[in-house]
């Protein structure tokens, strides 16, 4: 006779020469209603919230796995991972997996975010004993209103489309008349790394004149990527005034006026999603620099509007400022500037702690407020406006700088 590992063996193997398809049929036939929804918000770091909404089935899911080339007949360990995390561990045999090669592989090929599993695991632990708990602990800090276990969800903008989206670096280093910005070139490349380590298509323009920003502009307006994509970076490091910004052919061009270019009306395909804008430039008047420091100011008004009046009256938008209005920005001429270098080494260290991005600009307030020039009597402060909604939060890129 037979004995029962031997059975369960041959039981792998015949598992194992079925067709992949075949497998997947049988994993969706074991999976119901509950683990449907599961999986949905599993997969939402990966496949656009708008598939999982109309996929009524597990099924449906793997297709959409497959055309994202996260799931292969040669490559099967995502959806393997997924059955592992929703305990639905004895479907692992379909795919020739055992619970022990998963949790030893999953170190090194997780796809799963860390913080999409313990989100996870803290509404599958959530039953309606707990959630009136701590409703009525938390009853003095929390709105009254229904809460849902995926609560934080609705607080973040989505990061699920099928690209992060686009960043554009514009980089002003020689002028008509006005002094050369050295140490600038080292901020363009710091924000190319960066914003490329998060996941966007950066494009980088030098010495841009008024003709040329115009064009840039009505491309970026008009892009048909937009609507796949997840957000919006444009990056402006020049000479300026308050509220604006001068060009290489030393045309002033307001700042509402570029980023006006990105409302819901102007441009569709960023409606209710984070557009992001970055501006090195002083913001006014000019003071004497130490021997390494250069200011970027030029001949200021003395008028000293709101910072809010500068972005659209309008959701979605932020717009971070190099310095306080009415007063200069510094830039190392070798180092780069004090804000652009504060904001990339922010980036790299707190995305990963998945820290939002006005927790990133605080950070970055601080620690530019805490520098000062080699006289010691020099010092600057950001200071960013917004209209956000929700937090912002980057996913994890799965790669160091």
């Amino acid at each position: 006779m037979t004995s029962q590992p031997q059975s369960l063996s041959s039981s792998m193997d015949d598992n194992c020469t079925m067709n992949f398809r075949g497998k997947l049929l049988a994993i969706d036939s074991n999976l119901g209603d509950q683990d449907v929804e599961r999986l949905k918000f599993l997969c939402r770091d990966c496949v656009s919230h708008k598939k999982l909404e109309k996929s009524s089935s597990a099924l449906h899911i793997f297709d959409h796995l497959l055309t994202e080339e996260l799931l292969s007949e040669e490559d099967s360990f995502f959806l393997a991972e997924l059955l592992y995390i929703i305990k639905q561990k004895s479907l692992l045999r379909h795919l020739c997996y055992t619970k022990e090669q998963v949790e030893s592989l999953l170190p090194a090929r997780r796809r799963v975010s860390l913080f999409r599993n313990l989100l996870y695991d803290l509404s599958e632990g959530m039953d309606s004993d707990n959630l009136n708990g701590m409703i009525f602990l938390l009853k003095d800090m929390i709105p009254k209103t229904q809460m849902d276990p995926f609560f934080q969800e609705s607080a973040l903008y989505r990061m699920d489309g099928t690209h992060r989206g686009h960043c554009v670096v514009v980089n002003n280093h020689s002028f008509t008349t006005l002094s050369d910005r050295r140490g600038t070139n080292k901020d363009a490349d710091c924000l190319r790394h960066v914003f490329q380590w998060l996941g966007f298509k950066v494009q980088r323009y030098d010495n841009v004149t008024k003709g040329h920003l115009d064009e840039i502009l009505q491309k970026y307006k008009s892009l048909p990527g937009h609507a796949n994509g997840d957000c919006f970076v444009f990056c402006v490091l020049t000479h300026g005034e308050f509220g604006a910004v001068y060009s290489s052919d030393e045309a002033l061009i307001p700042i509402r006026e570029i980023m006006s270019h990105f409302t819901a009306q102007q441009c569709p395909g960023l409606a209710h999603k984070p557009k992001l804008f970055f501006i090195q430039a002083c913001q006014g008047e000019k003071i004497q620099p130490s021997v390494s420091i250069v200011a970027d100011a030029i001949n200021p008004e003395n008028a000293t509007p709101s910072l809010q009046d500068s972005i659209p009256v309008e959701a979605d938008f932020l717009l971070g400022l190099a310095t306080v209005p009415g007063y200069v920005s510094f830039r190392h001429v070798e180092e780069g500037s004090w804000y652009i270098q504060s904001l990339y080494n922010h980036l790299k260290s707190l995305v990963p702690r998945r820290e939002d991005i006005l927790s990133i600009l605080t950070a970055v307030n601080d620690d530019v407020s805490r520098q000062v020039d080699r006289g010691g009597t020099k010092k600057q402060m950001p200071q960013p406006a917004f209209t956000l909604r929700k937090k912002l939060v980057f996913p994890v890129p799965k790669e160091e700088l």
